[in-house]
């Protein structure tokens, strides 16, 4: 069949949660068989999230080919097992960046460049793009920021375009939020009519209605939203407040929310393929049954929940799978020092040591990793939290008081961490970084193996600075082994300490390839040896 595009926009305010109704709808329609995959389009002009403060926009997620891209591509991931990559997160620097070469070569043929048509047509390039493969049955479209904001009117006139070129094979999906106004023990609609009003009045109607709230909404007022917005009233539906966002598609198919869809596209025939939804339902039913807790600290430096999200979630993966739950606490690495760490630290029974990048907060997660060693804490240190794993034990264990990152510290005699040589080759994206997927061969007498189970393993990477492989023979005679090599360049990707009970670095990011369905299995192995034990 010819492709399909849902386009989903939000109204009112931000952070309604546009990924998660769209990672839900991508969800339903794939458990009815459908081929599909999702983008967001994000209106900011950065080309792309890379070298945003993670206080400002929450973790920066990477894709197998290496693109630096918006946190909500996670939620994607996690709720689908797709992979995504750099054609699924488009930004307006992008766009523009796109348009401007194009300009300069002559593409153009020397017309005077305006957003309507030559930055609307780059958007209807790149949102086709992945639709023309032949490989997707529906693409879902994000677009990111809210109806009225002027960054995002370039987005909504292509989508307008692009409704009218395809005529039975796009729709949109409008989410907005029907506050609560306690004083009056009222919900309110107006906010929601204004929204739609604005979309309309862009060109735009919306055919499916998604309303948040912070309660559950009366048919009543739904109905009265349908009225006033032109929406047939099967195609409004609420997502109150859950107790979990995996709680979210499950409620969106209550509601027949997928049914809703396929009509709009004239698909009622594929009324009798139900969604199948068991392994999820299986997975929501462990973590409603799941009584015991285990305590995590992550040391980190980002006091900001989306800072960490992928980590979070890849906890919560494996955690259910262990039937437990874990409560997951940041704790500053700013302020972590000699005299505190164990007041800090002494009630948690495993320890994530972040990734990050520059000299704000390192020497706290110095001396979380050393508490985690001394104390035979199961610890899992990430990309820089692995380098910091790694200083640790050059200062404590091999008697370098000056080890340090060339990061940090240029004038170190012992550069344990440093640019290595073999690294310079074989950067995909962004310069002197490594990121993306690179292959991993894991020792097969080592824990990450019996992690992993198997020898050879493919995982993401985002940053620059490397294991440096002149140590190597030292660490080693001194019990960190470095259990997982790159085979085409020989930088160091695992160290661990086979005496310790669980103390693992990695290079790479694991967090990125936990998914609800498919727990990742560091996690669940770090999450096995805390329970264990407890």
């Amino acid at each position: 069949m010819e492709t399909k595009y849902i386009f989903v926009t939000g109204g009112v305010v931000s952070s309604l949660g546009k990924g998660i109704i769209s990672a839900s709808i991508a969800k339903l329609l794939q458990a009815r068989g459908f081929r599909i995959t999702i983008q967001k389009y994000d209106p900011y002009i950065n080309i792309d999230p890379g070298t945003l403060n993670p206080y400002e926009h929450g973790e920066c997620y990477v894709t197998i080919d290496g693109q630096e891209t918006d946190l909500d591509l996670g939620h994607y991931e996690r709720f689908t097992d797709i992979k995504t990559t750099r054609a699924n997160n488009i930004t307006t620097g992008r766009i523009y960046q796109n348009v401007m070469e194009k300009e300069r070569r002559g593409d153009y043929l020397g017309k005077t460049i305006q957003v309507v048509p030559h930055i609307t047509d780059e958007i209807k390039r790149n949102i086709r793009l992945l639709g023309n493969t032949g490989e997707f049955d529906f693409v879902i479209t994000e677009i990111g920021g809210t109806v009225g904001d002027i960054e995002g009117l370039p987005f909504l006139e292509a989508i307008r375009q692009l409704k009218w070129e395809m005529k039975e094979r796009a729709i949109c999906v409008h989410l907005t939020y029907v506050p609560y106004i306690a004083a009056a023990g009222e919900l309110k609609t107006k906010p929601t009519q204004h929204s739609v009003n604005n979309l309309q009045s862009l060109g735009i109607q919306p055919d499916i209605l998604v309303l948040r709230a912070e309660h559950e909404l009366p048919r009543s007022l739904m109905d009265k939203v349908a009225a006033f917005c032109n929406v047939e009233k099967t195609c409004v539906v609420q997502s109150p407040d859950q107790a979990s966002i995996y709680e979210v598609p499950i409620k969106m198919q209550q509601q027949r929310l997928d049914t809703a869809i396929l009509d709009k596209f004239g698909m009622e025939a594929q009324h009798a393929f139900v969604a199948n939804m068991d392994a999820w339902m299986d997975f929501l039913n462990r973590r409603a049954k799941a009584t015991k807790t285990v305590a995590i600290a992550l040391v980190g430096k980002y006091d900001l929940q989306d800072a960490y999200k992928s980590i979070h979630e890849a906890l919560s993966h494996a955690a259910t799978y262990n039937d437990c739950c874990a409560k997951i606490c940041f704790v500053n690495s700013e302020f972590i020092t000699e005299e505190n760490v164990c007041e800090k630290l002494q009630n948690y029974q495993g320890i994530v040591i972040c990734p990050g990048f520059g000299q704000r907060g390192i020497e706290g997660k110095i001396i979380a990793a050393r508490y985690a060693r001394e104390h035979d804490v199961p610890a899992l240190g990430i990309c820089l939290g692995m380098q910091m794993m790694v200083i640790e034990y050059a200062r404590m264990v091999l008697g370098w008081q000056d080890a340090n990152s060339r990061e940090m510290d240029g004038e170190t005699t012992h550069n344990v961490i440093d640019l290595m040589e073999e690294q310079k080759h074989i950067t995909k994206m962004g310069g002197t970084m490594r990121l993306g997927g690179y292959e991993c061969v894991l020792s097969k007498d080592s824990k990450a193996y019996s992690a992993y189970q198997t020898e050879h393993i493919t995982e993401r990477h985002r940053h620059r600075y490397e294991f440096n492989n002149q140590f190597r023979a030292d660490f080693e005679a001194h019990g960190m082994k470095c259990s997982g090599i790159n085979p085409e360049n020989n930088l160091v990707e695992v160290v661990e300490v086979p005496s310790h009970r669980w103390y693992i670095g990695v290079q790479y990011h694991p967090e990125y390839s936990s998914t609800v369905l498919h727990p990742h299995p560091l996690f669940m192995d770090f999450i096995r040896e805390i329970k264990a034990v407890e």
